[in-house]
């Protein structure tokens, strides 16, 4: 991946966006890369990603936190074990009402970290998601002149995978914008679920959007969000590159 390949579509109306941003706290930029360069993420994601598991229930204790199996683990009998183990876990603390999750994940922050400095493709890619150009069009959009930088995961809700509803309340870590760079399928049908919904005080959904291939979804947070219960009929899953842009 160079650099040329994440290429911002230099068609967007910023000020369209902006003031939609302004109206709800929430916006979603269709067509946000050049075709060319969200092909090419896809494609990284798809072929050239180890996804492993995050998961989050409350059977174990409450301040535990999320757990991850990463993807070399997931293949082993043992990994596959705790995987179903997760999984049990995060459906029941779902069906109690409590937060939960479980979907695939790769975290680009950590990729750098380990690989110790950005030279594999998802560093770069990690990198351009903290160059001027993406970071000046989220300030564009968003108002919000002081963010300073994005931390990133590569994401795949499969069948069965979810992600319950929570406000991400992390203000004291910077966090001020909850990003989703879309991935999905061209086709993607809305039976097959993964959409990103809003809540009002009340439970009722109050918007959402269909993953969609190459869209930004950007949000302020906190705020009442979900990814909805992808079935097990759904036929592929839904990729994505997610992460909060910071303020510090």
């Amino acid at each position: 991946m160079t650099k040329t390949l994440f290429a911002i579509n230099p068609g967007l109306d910023r000020a369209s966006h902006a003031a939609e941003f302004a109206a709800s706290g929430r916006v979603q930029i269709r067509d946000v890369l050049t075709t060319e360069a969200a092909c090419e993420i896809r494609r990284l994601l798809a072929s050239e990603t180890r996804f492993g598991v995050a998961a989050q229930g409350q059977d174990g204790e409450a301040d535990e936190g999320p757990r991850r199996i990463s993807g070399r683990e997931i293949t082993t009998q043992s990994g596959k074990q705790r995987m179903r183990d997760l999984a049990q876990d995060a459906y029941r603390a779902a069906g109690k009402g409590d937060y939960a999750f479980l979907y695939a994940q790769y975290s680009l922050v950590e990729d750098v970290q380990h690989a110790g400095g950005a030279t594999t493709p998802h560093g770069i890619l990690l990198e351009h998601l903290n160059a001027p150009e993406f970071l000046g069009l989220v300030r564009d959009v968003t108002g919000i002149a002081e963010l300073v930088k994005a931390d990133a995961q590569a994401t795949l809700y499969a069948p069965q995978h979810f992600l319950s509803r929570h406000i991400d309340s992390h203000v004291a870590e910077g966090w001020r914008v909850a990003y989703v760079l879309n991935l999905a399928p061209d086709d993607w049908h809305p039976d097959w679920g993964g959409y990103l919904n809003f809540y009002d005080e009340e439970g009722d959904i109050v918007h959402g959007y269909r993953p969609r291939f190459n869209a930004l979804n950007l949000f302020a947070v906190p705020r009442p969000h979900a990814v909805s219960y992808v079935p097990p009929f759904a036929p592929v899953g839904r990729f994505a590159i997610t992460g909060w842009l910071r303020d510090r």
